[in-house]
């Protein structure tokens, strides 16, 4: 995992969190072939594509999508390839678009994913299965968010996010005060010059990259079972989010990487267990609740006390 541990703090708040990158930090994960990503993200496009790539009437989201074709190109030229106007090529996939006609090779369910959809949609999508981070518009002038391709979002729907502002995006989220007081300050300064990035967590029992709201399961945690066990059927889910600015548009790609694992093998050193003690420890009940947590927190935490004392 990309996650940096030294990010989980106590008391935990919910609050930006960010930090500038340093020179030379990428902001893009190539996808392989074969990966869990990448099999995700194309079920949700071949399925589901009216719920992932969205953008508010009136927008024209090509300046914003050949900025981060262009640095993609510079970052990862392995991975993908633009000539700046008509082709876009994702050389791991082995699929291009020219004049949005899709050409290539690879896996066939992927050409075939990218004709199903309309034209102006088959850059953004291949793009987001090129990468494994997922995507959205960033307008520094207004704090709203008129463009998203997100493919696995985490227990939130992006058909009901698209075209409002940071504060309306963030209004369900708990103990949120800070985060939308911040909003008008986070969006011009995440808009400017530098880049950002910042890390975000949680304790989850699904299993699955893409935790929509109406395709991932209500399955609750499993009751009457032991710490050991709890613990062995949960999922450390992470998010690596970064700011990509796109110069002379006031706007900025906001990127979304999201990892899991299996919440031994993620908290496997006792430093990180006594983090995660400690942020789950101070969490506020709302915000317990909010991430599903309020019913194993003591298991939970009985289990991060002996990984953190092994």
């Amino acid at each position: 995992m990309s996650f940096d541990f030294t990010t989980v703090n106590a008391p935990f708040r919910m609050q930006p969190g960010l930090r500038r990158l340093a020179p030379g930090a990428t902001q893009l994960t190539p996808n392989r072939l074969g990966s869990r990503a990448l099999a995700e993200k194309l079920a949700t496009l071949e399925g589901h594509a009216a719920q992932a790539l969205l953008s508010s009437p009136g927008f024209d989201a090509r300046p914003a999508l050949h900025g981060l074709a262009a640095h993609a190109a510079v970052e990862q030229p392995g991975a993908f390839e633009w000539d700046g106007a008509r082709l876009w090529h994702a050389r791991e996939l082995g699929w291009s678009l020219r004049d949005d006609l899709p050409e290539g090779d690879g896996p066939p369910a992927i050409g075939a994913c990218l004709r199903a959809l309309p034209a102006e949609s088959r850059a953004a999508a291949l793009l987001s299965l090129a990468f494994a981070e997922d995507f959205a518009v960033i307008d520094g002038a207004t704090g709203g968010i008129p463009w998203l391709a997100v493919c696995l979002p985490s227990h939130w729907a992006p058909e009901d996010k698209i075209g409002r502002h940071f504060a309306q995006v963030h209004a369900p989220v708990a103990d949120n005060q800070m985060l939308l007081a911040a909003g008008d300050h986070l969006a011009r300064l995440v808009t400017g010059a530098d880049r950002w990035e910042r890390f975000v967590w949680t304790i989850t029992r699904h299993a699955t990259l893409d935790q929509h709201p109406q395709r991932c399961s209500g399955a609750p945690w499993p009751a009457g079972v032991s710490a050991d066990t709890l613990a062995a059927r949960a999922f450390f889910r992470t998010e690596r989010q970064t700011f990509i600015p796109l110069a002379g548009l006031e706007q900025a790609i906001f990127t979304i990487h999201v990892e899991m694992q299996p919440l031994p093998e993620a908290v496997a050193m006792p430093d990180h267990a006594r983090r995660v003690h400690a942020a789950l420890a101070s969490m506020t009940p709302a915000v317990l609740a909010y991430r599903g947590l309020a019913e194993v927190r003591e298991p939970l935490l009985a289990w991060l006390a002996s990984r953190a004392n092994a």
